[in-house]
């Protein structure tokens, strides 16, 4: 049964893999990162500062840590973000313009089609801007809610796939499968606590290191495989290793390459 269970994501993640039209960025290590969204972001320790982590140790350097920044708000849709202030590195005490940035839509925006398309047309308001400013963009697919979440649904994951797919395609964007990665690692490993267990909203830390996983890896192009970074040994071996295997299968699948 596990074996047929596997089989069918790994296919399901094929077929999305031969809808999607940008697999991979020009400039596939870039240091001058801007991330945007909410609290998924800055949750244990924030996302950006374990991609940094994870970049630093492939780039064997240290990155400028004020052109690598990260903008949110609370409980924030792209909508309540203003991209013309962050954008303007200056504005961030960057002293380059950024490479790359990386938007984060709010949970709540997949809920009904009329709130997927005030995602999509403003995520494409912000990637024009960010492409008149001389960077890429990236946008970075969340994750479905757990119980005990009141919103629990099997079909929220399907539609932050088809919302996330089709923006990033109209846009001719990179698009990151953190979402489904974490459906990914549950259909491996039921138990494993990718969420908070008091709201099944939010990342816990192991759900936050898989995410930088398959940021990291989405970026480079690299197996995060390789990565010895493990948050200061605060994250066993064992979930280590699982975590970054998820990620590098998920990373292989959807974008049909081999790292």
């Amino acid at each position: 049964m596990k074996a047929i269970l596997l089989l069918i994501i790994i296919f399901s993640n094929n077929i999305i893999a031969l809808d999607i039209d940008i697999k991979e960025l020009k400039n596939k290590s870039p240091e001058r990162v801007l991330y945007i969204g909410n609290s998924y972001l800055y949750y244990n320790d924030s996302l950006h500062n374990h991609v940094r982590r994870m970049l630093e140790e492939t780039y064997t350097k240290e990155i400028d840590r004020s052109n690598y920044k990260m903008v949110t708000i609370s409980g924030s849709r792209l909508s309540h973000h203003n991209i013309d202030y962050p954008l303007n590195h200056k504005n961030l005490g960057a002293k380059k313009p950024f490479e790359l940035v990386i938007l984060q839509g709010g949970s709540g925006e997949t809920n009904t089609e009329n709130e997927r398309k005030k995602f999509s047309l403003k995520a494409k308001t912000m990637i024009d801007k960010i492409h008149k400013a001389g960077a890429e963009a990236a946008l970075y697919m969340t994750h479905a809610y757990v119980e005990p979440h009141k919103d629990t649904d099997p079909q929220m994951i399907k539609n932050i796939k088809k919302m996330y797919i089709s923006t990033a395609n109209n846009n001719n964007v990179l698009v990151i499968p953190v979402g489904v990665a974490f459906e990914n690692a549950y259909s491996k490993n039921p138990k494993i606590a990718l969420h908070k267990e008091y709201d099944g909203s939010h990342p816990s830390l192991l759900g936050t290191y898989l995410a930088a996983c398959v940021v990291f890896s989405s970026i480079t192009h690299q197996s995060p495989l390789k990565l010895e970074y493990n948050y200061f040994d605060k994250i066993e071996d064992e979930n280590v290793r699982f975590l970054q295997r998820v990620a590098h299968e998920t990373v292989e699948d959807f974008y049909n390459i081999k790292l």
